[in-house]
């Protein structure tokens, strides 16, 4: 029998938490009209009570303790903002389902890592686990895929999926800056965190391409064997060679289903500058699916913010309010499988390879020497004077061969002494 009512509590009152907080109380008549259920804010919970707000927060509706939400019987839907794999986000979602309370979580960290445990407790305890606001902010991917694509077979799923990276990527390309400056100015401008350092190594990416990829292939979400490589080391030279060359630099999370076998990875692609998704800038997020019968679909949006965050946010917590329980990954847990992950090494890649270096004989020929050792053969070769004629920036796109053996080839090439720089490469991806 479906609920005429349901009480709400928001745990964390951050940017997100206090949009979220706002949003709902601006428009719950709306919610009402469009859901047929009536729904209040029973309850808030955040680190600091006394931290000045913009909003007023009735004194009966602050909890003294996250932890009480799922004990409360009064307690119908808990809304985590609290953040992170671990902790008290772990804590208290693990509690809430336990305690039979639908949860609707932003924490693409805790779905990544216990996404499996949690559907399982979900479904056992009969209550919704929703989390459309962990992976590309207000695009509505993950619905897309659980509803909206529940005949398809999809091989492919891939995209930006964080706009950190793609705005710093982007910035560098436009204005020239190195990677510092315009991270800096990220920060500034709220696009960056003070701490970045999961949107830069990757891993904020991984974890939204592992859900991403549980969800496409319906099997269980696998962290083993995935390449992550972040943007830290892209210079705003490799940015002008990539342009000179045709190509715009951007950061791909890819997971493809190979032969019954998962690859997954996360790092810089070279794309040509012509396609769809080398032009999405700033801080947008896109995803493209590839499958039968849908063939290549394309979604775009703000992959973070206040206002993204709440659309996705919300939209989770209509569903519930509809009344619907439905199985976290789409499909019951016991016809989710588990799949063979393979890594990257055998795969095979053309290659932009940068290798700065001391200008004088034998220093080509070294090089294509052991390139040619690793079987990689050369495509097309530039070679870039410094301002002081002593160096020289030698610039190679590769033929396709085995990341295996472009990676040894870097190692080798770097331990060189005429190398004055650590060798970058950034693999070309046909998309």
């Amino acid at each position: 029998m479906k609920k005429n009512k349901f009480n709400i509590v928001i745990v964390g009152l951050g940017n997100i938490g206090a949009s979220l907080y706002k949003h709902l109380l601006q428009n719950k008549n709306n919610i009402k009209k469009k859901t047929n259920t009536d729904f209040d804010i029973k309850y808030v919970s955040a680190k600091n009570k006394l931290k000045k707000r913009n909003f007023f927060i009735p004194k009966k509706k602050w909890l003294k303790n996250y932890m009480e939400a799922p004990k409360r019987k009064d307690v119908d839907i808990i809304i985590e903002l609290i953040g992170g794999s671990d902790g008290a986000a772990k804590k208290l979602v693990f509690s809430a389902i336990k305690n039979k309370k639908n949860v609707v979580t932003a924490n693409k960290a805790l779905i990544s890592k216990y996404g499996n445990e949690l559907s399982k407790l979900a479904e056992k305890n009969r209550v919704n686990l929703e989390f459309e606001a962990a992976v590309a902010g207000g695009v509505p991917i993950i619905r897309v895929i659980k509803e909206a694509f529940i005949s398809n077979k999809i091989t492919k799923v891939y995209g930006i999926l964080n706009g950190t990276s793609n705005y710093i990527l982007s910035k560098m390309s436009e204005t020239h800056q190195n990677f510092f400056e315009v991270l800096e100015s990220a920060k500034k401008l709220g696009y960056a965190e003070s701490n970045p350092i999961s949107d830069l190594n990757g891993d904020d990416a991984k974890s939204k391409i592992q859900i991403l990829s549980s969800l496409a292939f319906q099997s269980l979400i696998n962290s083993s064997k995935i390449t992550v490589q972040g943007i830290k080391n892209i210079d705003h030279i490799d940015i002008m060679n990539a342009k000179k060359l045709g190509y715009k630099i951007k950061h791909l999370a890819i997971a493809e289903l190979r032969n019954n076998k998962l690859i997954q990875r996360v790092h810089p692609c070279m794309i040509k500058s012509n396609s769809y998704i080398s032009n999405i800038n700033g801080v947008l997020n896109a995803v493209i699916i590839e499958g039968n019968p849908i063939g290549k679909f394309t979604i775009q949006g703000e992959g973070a913010g206040a206002g993204p965050t709440t659309s996705a946010l919300t939209s989770d917590i209509c569903s519930i309010l509809r009344g619907n329980i439905k199985f976290p990954f789409a499909i019951p847990n016991e016809n989710r499988k588990k799949i063979t992950t393979i890594d990257i090494s055998q795969e095979t890649f053309s290659s932009y390879i940068r290798l700065d270096v001391i200008d004088k004989t034998g220093v080509l020929s070294s090089i294509t020497k052991t390139l040619s050792k690793n079987k990689i053969s050369v495509k097309r070769l530039i070679q870039n004077p410094f301002k002081s004629k002593k160096f020289a920036s030698i610039i190679i796109i590769s033929h396709k061969a085995k990341n295996i053996n472009l990676e040894k080839s870097i190692y080798e090439l770097g331990k060189k002494q005429f190398i004055i720089n650590k060798p970058k490469y950034i693999r070309i991806e046909k998309i």
